[in-house]
């Protein structure tokens, strides 16, 4: 599938606390916790909890997010398909959309029981 400018502009609008309970709940049922997906969110963003929990209570949009955030160098590394769109083949002008597609690929990781090593793209 293609993204599209209006497609990349109604991500970037979505609260980003309305979304992140929704992603606790999809790990926690699978046996991971709040701390996980902290620590994954962290490494993806630069972001710790304190600030992702303020960023939670000010009800920034996912723009505002990832304008905070610092990516991780690693994230590249980070493909497949999310959603019916692979990351990779997402175009840099959709940079919300594709930072979007790529932390809900890490969630997904999570929630499946993958090791965090290999969620955050550890390169030996």
């Amino acid at each position: 599938m293609k993204v599209t400018a209006e497609k990349n502009e109604k991500v970037a609008e979505m609260i980003f606390g309305s979304i992140y309970p929704h992603y606790l709940k999809r790990v926690e049922k699978n046996g991971r916790t709040k701390q996980e997906i902290d620590q994954v969110l962290g490494w993806f963003t630069g972001l710790d909890e304190k600030e992702l929990q303020t960023l939670i209570d000010e009800k920034v949009t996912f723009r505002t997010f990832f304008q905070k955030a610092t990516i991780h160098p690693n994230a590249g590394l980070i493909k497949g398909v999310v959603c019916g769109y692979r990351i990779e083949e997402i175009e840099d002008e959709f940079e919300v959309y594709k930072q979007c597609r790529r932390m809900e690929k890490l969630i997904d990781e999570l929630a499946r029981g993958r090791k965090m090593e290999k969620i955050l793209r550890e390169v030996k």
